[in-house]
């Protein structure tokens, strides 16, 4: 029994030092750190350079979220398709119409969602 206990000290003290680490960067941060020396500038929040205007959540048009899900279709068809082409030649022997057929099945999918997409003029990007 003790012997088991005694794998769980390197974990222990690993622990140990990592509550140390952070209590002792805290504590540092607050003996050394510059106080009074704050102005209004400093305290505001820091977005790229820019000074923060405006509302924070600001609202994307319908085209961000067109792109994203063409993005998401392209994305999951190559996730799909490579695979299953680097193992379609061995698996053709052994059942083709179910292999072939699935793929057609997937690829119909996707020509539904691509055609909505052309619906929805994701592929026009002056408008």
């Amino acid at each position: 029994m003790d012997s088991q206990l005694t794998e769980y000290i390197p974990i222990i003290i690993l622990g140990a030092v990592a509550l140390a680490f952070a209590v002792g960067t805290l504590i540092a941060s607050v003996v050394f750190g510059k106080r009074g020396r704050r102005s209004k500038i400093k305290d505001t929040a820091y977005e790229c350079g820019m000074l923060p205007i405006g509302e924070g959540n600001a609202r994307f048009s319908i085209k961000f979220y067109l792109v994203a899900m063409l993005f998401i279709l392209f994305d999951v068809e190559v996730v799909f398709l490579y695979p299953w082409a680097v193992v379609y030649k061995e698996q053709l022997a052994q059942n083709a119409n179910l292999i072939f057929g699935s793929m057609m099945v997937f690829l119909g999918l996707f020509t539904v969602g691509f055609i909505y997409e052309i619906k929805k003029k994701a592929f026009d990007w002056k408008a």
